[in-house]
């Protein structure tokens, strides 16, 4: 694959350049503000206690629960999280250290986009067809969209890495 350097144009700093530069910045801080507020509050026994059925419905993290109490097991969710939002942030001084967060960003939200289908009750058979239930549905479906914007940071910070 190569890489060209682009110089800037005249568009660069038009509306749709600062669109584009406040997209990426902002994304370098929207998903870090996610993952400390998530991750923070994995400390709290509130929180333990809501994602308890979540875990345990999990085939791919169910595990933590058998292995720690519920409130140790949403710990170390939260401090792998609050790991991930450093990196993220890394991003303003090593493109590297966003790499390793954005990735981290991609593997939490393919996990919790799963609970969409392992979770009871986020179907909603009494609205027919398609429907999904507010929580867990509509809370767990969110997550796809932050599956996606962990693929946008994903793939800039592999292209800023490779700028150098």
């Amino acid at each position: 694959m190569t890489h060209t350097t682009q110089t800037p144009t005249n568009s660069d700093y038009s509306l749709r350049g600062a669109i584009r530069l406040l997209g990426q910045k902002g994304l370098y801080l929207a998903l870090p503000i996610t993952f400390l507020w998530f991750g923070g509050m994995k400390f709290t026994a509130y929180e333990a206690g809501a994602i308890e059925g979540l875990i345990g419905n999990s085939p791919f993290i169910r595990f933590l629960l058998m292995l720690f109490e519920t409130q140790t097991a949403s710990n170390l969710i939260g401090t792998v999280e609050l790991l991930i939002a450093v990196l993220l942030l890394g991003r303003f001084v090593s493109p590297k250290l966003a790499v390793a967060g954005a990735a981290g960003a991609v593997a939490t939200f393919l996990l919790t986009f799963s609970f969409f289908f392992t979770t009871p009750g986020v179907f909603e058979a009494s609205v027919g067809g398609l429907g999904i239930s507010v929580l867990p549905g509509q809370f767990l479906l969110k997550d796809l969209v932050l599956l996606a914007a962990s693929l946008v940071a994903l793939n800039e910070s592999l292209d800023a890495v490779e700028r150098g």
